[in-house]
């Protein structure tokens, strides 16, 4: 089991994140300009690398070895009727997860990333074969009826995410990418949508896994209470007001992912962000733990209403648009090939040395 290893949220509020080195970014951007292409040519890519490198602190990074965290929850909301299926599909699909079965699965083998199944709060008393256990409680509350998670509960799944970061990092592994599964995770990250940006429900609610429209109705009208219910329009600290309302109306796999992103950031390791759930973890770390952002990814834009929102504060661009909604971190798997593709031209493309040929000048 994990333990939290902070006393109050103080603790988390106070950690440092270190810069990331900007000299590096650059060095790359010249090595870049070097290659025998049009200055900017590969576009945002070259930004990516750039990232990667500034993060690293390394002029020739790696993403050799990299590593999908799946986090993987119930939600007391499902009591709701806001999903098609029932919070005993969250625990099928980890079961598949950890059998190596899942659709993560399958496509993280094809593009060499390992899958690093969690479980951070599945309600059920199963031990599943190869998924850690890290399990803060059997899901959260219902948070129309009372507040989802503890203090303590938020603060133990984000100390897992850390340690599961730092664990992965001191193995050897190059890059993070994130991801999650439960069943009813779109409702409460929705709610804790709306509650941050100070949106309307109607302006972030989607069908999420396939609801009809009596369906999409109901999760409407959830947010819509859980607005009502909770926003604090007289805050004075964005840190305390982001805390309260993941406890609020949050997810343990929202929470165990900010602690991944949180972890990314303290060990100079880059993270990469999948869709709306994995995005809401990331600026939540930033607002927490201001510098973490510097060390993400974002892989694609989704078509989850709120992904571009958050993207957008976070100040990041995706690097795909294949209007995905499939979930398990399979967006973030999917940009590793992509990358892989920018790496080879970087590290062995030919230059305008070798051609004999004056590069581009960049005004």
């Amino acid at each position: 089991m994990c333990t939290s290893l902070f006393s109050d949220k103080t603790d988390l509020f106070n950690l440092h994140i270190d810069n990331v080195d900007m000299d590096i970014c650059r060095k790359i951007k010249k090595n870049w300009d070097g290659i025998s292409k049009p200055i900017d040519g590969l576009g945002d890519f070259e930004d990516a690398l750039c990232r990667i490198g500034a993060a690293v602190r390394s002029e020739s990074p790696k993403i050799r070895d990299r590593a999908v965290v799946i986090m993987c929850a119930d939600n007391g909301i499902v009591e709701e009727g806001v999903s098609q299926t029932g919070k005993e599909v969250t625990l099928q699909v980890a079961r598949m997860l950890g059998e190596g079965k899942s659709t993560a699965n399958t496509m993280a083998k094809a593009a060499n990333v390992k899958c690093v199944p969690v479980d951070i709060g599945i309600d059920s008393f199963e031990e599943i074969t190869g998924v850690s256990d890290c399990k803060v409680r059997r899901g959260t509350r219902n948070f129309l009826r009372e507040e989802a998670l503890t203090e303590a509960e938020v603060l133990k799944a984000i100390d897992a995410g850390i340690s599961i970061a730092k664990k992965l990092t001191e193995s050897g592994v190059d890059i993070l990418a994130t991801g999650e599964m439960g069943i009813g995770n779109t409702t409460t990250t929705s709610a804790l949508l709306c509650l941050l940006l100070n949106e309307d429900a109607g302006n972030i609610v989607g069908r999420g896994a396939g609801l009809d429209d009596d369906g999409l109705l109901r999760k409407l009208r959830v947010v819509e209470a859980a607005i009502v219910k909770y926003r604090n329009e007289n805050a004075a600290d964005k840190k305390e007001n982001a805390f309260t309302y993941l406890c609020q109306v949050g997810g343990l796999d929202i929470a165990g992912l900010c602690g991944v992103f949180i972890g990314g950031a303290l060990f100079h390791v880059p993270v990469v962000i999948d869709g709306v759930i994995s995005a809401v973890a990331a600026y939540l770390a930033e607002i927490f733990v201001p510098g973490c952002r510097d060390y993400m990814l974002a892989s694609h834009s989704g078509r989850e209403t709120g992904l571009m929102q958050i993207l957008n504060k976070l100040d990041l661009k995706p690097l795909i648009n294949g209007n995905m909604a499939l979930g398990e971190g399979t967006g973030a798997i999917m940009l590793f090939p992509v990358l892989d593709v920018a790496f080879s031209l970087y590290n062995s493309g030919s230059t305008f040395k070798d051609g004999g040929i004056d590069e581009y000048q960049r005004f």
